[in-house]
């Protein structure tokens, strides 16, 4: 089944980004973009609680080791600090030009995964990544 495959939810995760960044680009229009973070993780919250409880996959805090704990901290930190800086980043620019460059990230991951992660990328991978990395310039460039 397709569901079963990680590039489904790596497709739906884009399609999902996409809407997220148009949706985004609208709601922060009449707020402060700091308190329409505030409001998405809001809505985060719940949402996701109800899809772990109703599916199933609750698991006591406590099965959950200090080394995983620390590093699901600190992604959540690393998730806080870039919604707003997204966020501020679509309040002052154009969503069509700021959801490419937060795709950057993309180059990034490439990167840390090979410094950090021991992760081995194939020239055809690398060059997927430079050609990502001048992609997200072109798009984001004024000129």
């Amino acid at each position: 089944m397709i569901a079963g495959y990680w590039q489904f939810w790596a497709v739906l995760s884009a399609v999902f980004a996409a809407m997220t960044a148009i949706l985004a680009k609208l709601g922060v229009a009449g707020v402060n973009s700091d308190f329409a973070t505030l409001v998405r993780t809001a809505v985060i919250l719940p949402v996701l609680g109800m899809i772990v409880l109703f599916t199933g996959q609750w698991q006591s805090p406590s099965s959950v080791n200090g080394k995983t704990w620390l590093f699901l901290g600190l992604s959540g930190l690393a998730t806080g600090a870039s919604w707003l800086c997204y966020f501020r980043a679509l309040k002052l620019g154009d969503a069509s030009k700021v959801a490419p460059l937060d795709k950057m990230s993309v180059v990034l991951v490439a990167l840390f995964a090979a410094a950090f992660l021991g992760e081995r990328l194939t020239l055809p991978n690398w060059l997927g990544v430079f050609l990502i990395a001048a992609g997200t310039v072109l798009v984001a460039y004024r000129g």
